[in-house]
């Protein structure tokens, strides 16, 4: 590895170059968790339509309600929902690894220092729970109706 020199002009260069690759994760921050919100909305609205239909076909209100359609939509929604962040979490993943990529080439050149503090990805912890919780709302929606197709 080679030393950055030590002239104002590169050391303001290479804070500015370590200051982009910043921004760039924290933008990939905020597009994960700009699919998390979507999401999140997608997966709670299906499931809210769900238990709406099903608690509405309830005996004690004398109504019988097709519960197949409702379902159908909820599951789909709530589908959605999951494939758009599993979509999400791969995509920032592989932004992530980029960056880091990125970052190692410009270190090995000595453009910009070697020291790059591993972060958690909070966005991402958070990503990762919602698709158990998305999975769980799927398997409560398709098992707890019967039959899917039903």
């Amino acid at each position: 590895m080679t030393e950055i020199p030590r002239d104002p002009a590169t050391v303001m260069a290479s804070s500015r170059t370590e200051m982009s690759l910043e921004r760039t994760a924290m933008s990939s921050d905020n597009t994960l968790m700009a699919v998390v919100r979507t999401s999140l909305s997608l997966i709670s609205f299906g499931f809210t339509i769900f238990q709406f239909f099903l608690k509405l076909s309830n005996p004690v209100l004398k109504m019988a309600l097709p519960t197949a359609s409702p379902r159908r939509f909820a599951f789909s929604l709530i589908l959605l929902g999951v494939v758009l962040l599993v979509l999400g979490i791969l995509n920032h993943l592989h932004e992530a690894r980029r960056g880091r990529q990125r970052r190692q080439g410009l270190a090995a050149r000595g453009l910009i220092s070697d020291y790059a503090p591993q972060r958690v990805s909070t966005p991402l912890l958070v990503a990762s729970l919602l698709l158990v919780i998305g999975l769980l709302a799927m398997a409560g929606v398709g098992l707890r109706a019967g039959p899917f197709l039903g």
